[in-house]
């Protein structure tokens, strides 16, 4: 087979729940790379929070904060962190509506402290990985601090916490027209509604381009593997996509293939499945 360009989100397609990545999932990633393929994380993680125990597997590089952070071959290709003044806008967007709010930046996550008490109250759709995710960080004591710690001096990336789905769709009068907002699935009893705002422009997708570039691929020889709706642009650019089984629906309808869940190593049946191992 010719060299592919595979790209693998984190949460809900490469490990389950903040879990390690299981033993088959990282024989799958090795054993493409030694079949001459590339592997690549595609994550809206920011890189202080991609463990040892995910970057030991072994990868190619990285596209980290849903594009907005890229590196590869011991580069960064690309390092986009948006102005204080535009993270300080949003912000008081956001709180004038009533919706709580995540910074991440290159040192760490800081958050609204009624965030912590709206996620510890959650009660997530099995298909959004990153609303579980963010509780589970909660659950294992993962560093997160509150703004007063926040060096201000601009971020990758916001992510968002509500309790209606109005107060959300309200902000894109003010955010709109420069950030595309990816609001992940929930239950239809949920009281809480979480997502992110991803610059225009600045995604996953031209992460891979950037990627590609730098090597001399062509888009014809990527794969890739995602489940929420912060993939979309990835599983868009990708020749060949590749929507798990737990992932919402939204992706499953748009993607070429559908593998197995998560937590079943689907990562390892779908390499399989296309002949990358």
């Amino acid at each position: 087979m010719d060299q592919k360009f595979i790209f693998l989100d984190i949460d809900g397609t490469l490990v389950s729940a903040m879990k390690a990545p299981s033993v088959l999932v990282t024989e799958a990633v090795r054993q493409a790379r030694k079949n001459g393929h590339k592997v690549f994380l595609c994550t809206g993680r920011n890189m202080p929070i991609i463990g040892t125990d995910i970057r030991s597997v072994g990868f190619d590089g990285i596209i980290a904060s849903a594009g907005g952070h890229v590196e590869t071959d011991g580069k960064i290709l690309f390092d986009n962190i948006l102005p204080e003044e535009t993270i300080q806008e949003c912000l008081s967007v956001f709180h004038a509506h009533g919706i709580y709010c995540r910074i991440e930046d290159a040192e760490g996550i800081y958050t609204d402290p009624q965030m912590e008490e709206l996620l510890r109250t959650a009660k997530p759709d099995k298909t959004n990985s990153e609303l579980i995710r963010m509780q589970k960080e909660i659950e294992a004591g993962i560093t997160i601090r509150s703004y007063d710690q926040y060096p201000g001096n601009g971020a990758y990336k916001i992510c968002f916490t509500a309790t209606s789905l109005d107060n959300i769709e309200k902000t894109k009068k003010y955010l709109g027209d420069r950030f595309n907002y990816a609001v992940h699935p929930y239950v239809n009893s949920s009281t809480c509604f979480n997502g992110e705002i991803i610059l225009k422009g600045i995604d996953k997708g031209r992460g891979m381009a950037l990627i590609c570039q730098y090597y001399g691929a062509d888009q014809k020889d990527t794969v890739a593997f995602g489940d929420s709706m912060n993939d979309y642009e990835m599983m868009e650019t990708a020749k060949v996509s590749v929507a798990m089984g737990n992932a919402c629906e939204e992706l499953k309808s748009m993607a070429d293939h559908v593998c197995g869940n998560v937590w079943d190593d689907g990562i390892y049946y779908g390499f399989q499945e296309l002949g990358l191992i």
